[in-house]
């Protein structure tokens, strides 16, 4: 039986993980808090920690887990920024992960924030329940024959950009490694970033967080933006730098953010503060705009990602029985 402490459980994750199988093989151990420093020894006498995106596994953690005996570090999303790589291959503690779940999820999400921005459905739908039917204020423009700019063509991107081709627009895309031979069946066009901030009506973010990445979407690309143009955000929230993103929304540079990650969102996302006072300036500042939209990183929140995610994160995990091979989903 290989036990597992599951780190950052909400009730989603017991229910999928549970039902994807391993019965018998596995024994999890779910706690509701992330793991820290302050939260690895829980995982003592486990042989496998399982970890989402807001949990820390920097260099003295992955260090506490294993003199906790911990022998794998098995995290069930794509991104893996959390975790000290070079840490855990100096620890020999494999670290894995579940790189593709569902880049239709995540792909559709995206779209969905940006008809409802700017069709202003949530507002509508405010509207209608206290008995409002005004339409003034609700304005919105045809999606069709707009330029759209994919930030990022991994399966993700590719999924956005052929979902806006759809919508009869033309579509710019950057990416540092081309994908030519798709692009030329889809009638997409590579071009330089600045180019694209510069041309394109809409602009969607589809990319992983790297060095070279970080703030990618700064002051300065605030500035080249097509004046009025909206962003959308599904990615990672330190791609875009939101100091910069509140000056340019009090200068009225720009038409509608939608954000389904947020940079500081760490203790904030995920987690329930209606009856709190949200500390984070930035945020609230954010909160505040008529143009801004924002949801709590569920983009890759569907039964069919769900399901993806538990049955990849299993399969990992059972791989302890032979030790390896480390075959799907190996992020080190």
């Amino acid at each position: 039986m290989i036990e597992v402490s599951v780190f950052d459980t909400k009730p989603y994750d017991r229910l999928f993980l549970e039902k994807a199988g391993g019965a018998g093989r596995i024994n999890w151990h779910f706690h509701d808090f992330r793991l820290s420093e302050d939260t690895a020894r829980i995982a003592a006498g486990a042989q496998a920690a399982c970890i989402f995106v807001n949990d820390i596994a920097d260099r003295p953690v992955l260090k506490q887990l294993k003199a906790c005996g911990i022998r794998l570090v098995a995290l069930r999303c794509a991104g893996f920024n959390n975790v000290d790589s070079e840490a855990a291959r100096e620890l020999c503690l494999p670290v894995v992960r579940v790189p593709s779940y569902s880049p239709h999820a995540v792909a559709e999400h995206a779209v969905a924030l940006l008809l409802t921005l700017n069709r202003k459905i949530h507002r509508a739908y405010n509207r209608v329940r206290e008995h409002n039917f005004s339409l003034n204020g609700l304005i919105g423009f045809d999606v069709a024959g707009k330029t759209v700019g994919i930030v990022g063509t991994g399966k993700i991107g590719k999924i956005a950009a052929q979902i806006f081709r759809g919508f009869d627009t033309k579509v710019l895309a950057h990416d540092p490694f081309p994908a030519t031979a798709w692009a030329g069946a889809h009638g997409i066009q590579y071009v330089a970033l600045k180019t694209l901030l510069a041309e394109c009506d809409i602009v969607s973010l589809h990319l992983p967080l790297t060095r070279d990445s970080f703030h990618l979407i700064n002051a300065d690309a605030f500035a080249t933006m097509k004046p009025g143009a909206y962003l959308i955000n599904t990615s990672r929230g330190k791609l875009v730098d939101t100091a910069a993103l509140v000056a340019a929304l009090k200068e009225n540079r720009l038409g509608g953010i939608a954000l389904d990650v947020y940079e500081e969102e760490e203790g904030i996302f995920f987690e329930d503060f209606s009856d709190k006072t949200l500390q984070d300036d930035l945020l609230a500042r954010l909160l505040g705009f008529s143009n801004v939209l924002i949801t709590s990183h569920q983009a890759f929140f569907t039964q069919e990602a769900l399901n993806e995610i538990a049955r990849v994160t299993v399969g990992n995990i059972l791989r302890l029985e032979t030790a390896g091979p480390w075959l799907e989903g190996t992020a080190l």
